[in-house]
């Protein structure tokens, strides 16, 4: 199954509402059943779509006010590239947290089975 640049334009945005709504179902969905997903580059993945539902899960205690915007797309199939930006609200101390990055989804079946990101952090204090 090719996966095309609208389709990967439509799979972004889906991980997106997802994120931003902590939307569990709607999140797993996006994956294969054993995906491999890598947010940090020096730590292990998360395996499977019991560990990405519970990152989303764990992301929604500590998180508010979630934006997401894919600035930019590439398909080279099976391999979906996005350069993104994202934002959102710390609950503990509403502070503001900023993030742009670049992440690399290796698609099969119309499914993520592998996502790695590299992203850039910058907080703003509240007050």
């Amino acid at each position: 199954m090719s996966f095309d640049y609208a389709a990967a334009g439509e799979l972004l945005e889906r991980y997106g509402r997802a994120w931003e709504a902590f939307d569990g179902d709607a999140w797993v969905e996006l994956f294969t059943d054993d995906i491999e997903y890598r947010d940090d580059p020096f730590e292990a993945p998360l395996i499977g779509r019991n560990a990405v539902r519970a990152y989303l899960l764990d992301a929604a205690r500590h998180q508010d006010e979630v934006d997401f915007t894919v600035e930019r797309h590439w398909v080279v199939d099976p391999t979906v590239l996005a350069a993104w930006h994202a934002g959102y609200v710390r609950r503990a101390d509403r502070a503001r947290i900023r993030l742009i990055g670049f992440m690399t989804l290796e698609m099969r079946d119309g499914r993520v089975a592998r996502l790695r990101e590299w992203y850039h952090r910058r907080e703003t204090p509240t007050g």
